[in-house]
């Protein structure tokens, strides 16, 4: 079963805290350290010490860079080339590049260019591949699936950064924040940078209060600077997902954006992902860019059939891409049963809740077929072979 992390960031967030946080929680260093040098990328060292940041002990990881060996610097297709070529597992490679992809789209908002030409400077394009890299790593080797998040500070001030002085949040940093909830907690320092935003606001959920879950674990990473009054940790929280009333269980969300298919082939592409295995298929309108009118295609399945799926949307579909994400569900234990009505024998499905029944649903289509055979209004018959069907099973 995949476990929940919560970030909790009342110092705010950057990605050498998310990592040392993740390694404080017991992700186990030797194993980070071995597995990041799996990067297409030399010239750096991890290392770990433990730091004090006002009361708390904390967890510090650094990033230590030969700034000899990156005098140039990255676009977004040479960082993503790195972890396509690296020998990291597959999720961890596919988390990472989401994670530029979005930090590259805000940059390149923000500053009016694309994100393909976008720019991260040579040593700090090194510092934040293995800081994305790690975080993502990190909650790999700690068995995370899903991801919450606490509201983040905005911080306050100027900083200098490539583009000159700027205020506090930088512009990428809002960008990225957008759709988050944000405090001001009075503290006038650069606390959320543009990696740890985009490491979070990527990976995890948006979440006031922590989920319910059993803890397992909680580390603390430390950040660089000592704060006034405020202690300079991130807390990461990790347990087992707590029982929402059924069994628990990981199903991941394919999706694709479609804006140039005829809505002809729809429902054949529908109807190929549910043979294929979907877990259930639908459409939401959106608009894209220059205002076109889209769909996003959005297909739920077991995490064993994603490339089955994904291969579908290429073969029945005009996309070029898929993206997936992995969530955590509650589902009731149901079951079908036939019972016999004054209409006749009708398919149920039954749902129950600590074995009670909370749901009985006839068969639409039984419904829809006696309904024509009787001359009668659906909604009649579904209605009453409903109530039946609940006076059976009390009965029962």
């Amino acid at each position: 079963m995949a476990r929940i992390a919560y970030f909790d960031c009342p110092s705010g967030a950057a990605g050498d805290m998310i990592m040392a946080a993740l390694v404080d929680a017991g992700a186990p260093f030797e194993a980070l350290r071995d597995g990041l040098h799996g990067l297409d990328l030399g010239g750096w060292e991890l290392v770990r010490h433990e730091v004090r940041r006002g009361a708390f002990r904390a967890t510090k990881v650094d990033v230590e860079i030969d700034a000899a060996a990156h005098q140039h610097h990255r676009t977004l297709g040479d960082i993503l080339a790195i972890l396509e070529r690296s020998r990291l597992p597959a999720p961890v490679a596919e988390r990472a590049c989401r994670i530029f992809e979005r930090l590259a789209a805000a940059e390149a908002r923000v500053h009016g260019t694309t994100p393909e030409r976008v720019h991260f400077h040579d040593v700090g394009a090194v510092d934040a591949i293995v800081d994305v890299t790690g975080g993502a790593l990190g909650l790999h080797l700690l068995g995370v699936g899903s991801v919450y998040v606490s509201p983040l500070p905005l911080g306050g001030g100027f900083v200098e950064g490539a583009h000159g002085r700027m205020p506090i949040p930088g512009p990428g940093t809002a960008e990225l924040l957008r759709g988050f909830p944000v405090v001001d907690t009075g503290v006038r320092f650069e606390l959320v940078t543009p990696t740890g935003a985009a490491i979070l606001t990527t990976l995890a959920r948006p979440a006031v209060r922590p989920p319910a879950m059993t803890l397992a674990a909680v580390g603390y990473g430390a950040g660089t600077r000592d704060l006034p009054d405020t202690p300079n940790v991130l807390r990461c929280f990790v347990g087992e997902p707590a029982d929402a009333g059924g069994a628990t269980e990981t199903i991941v969300q394919v999706e694709t954006t479609i804006d140039d298919m005829s809505p002809q082939l729809y429902e054949p592409l529908v109807d190929r992902l549910f043979e294929t295995g979907a877990l259930d298929v639908f459409l939401t309108p959106v608009v894209m860019k220059r205002s076109r009118p889209g769909t996003v295609l959005t297909a739920l399945c077991a995490p064993d059939r994603v490339g089955d799926l994904s291969r579908v949307l290429f073969e029945e579909s005009s996309t070029i891409g898929v993206r997936w994400s992995e969530w955590r569900r509650a589902v009731l234990p149901r079951e079908m049963v036939t019972l016999t009505t004054t209409y006749g024998p009708i398919p149920f499905k039954v749902s129950r809740l600590e074995g009670r029944v909370v749901t009985v649903t006839p068969e639409f289509a039984d419904v829809a077929r006696i309904a024509r055979e009787k001359s009668l209004p659906v909604r009649e018959v579904l209605d009453q072979a409903r109530a039946e069907g609940r006076r059976l099973l009390a009965g029962r």
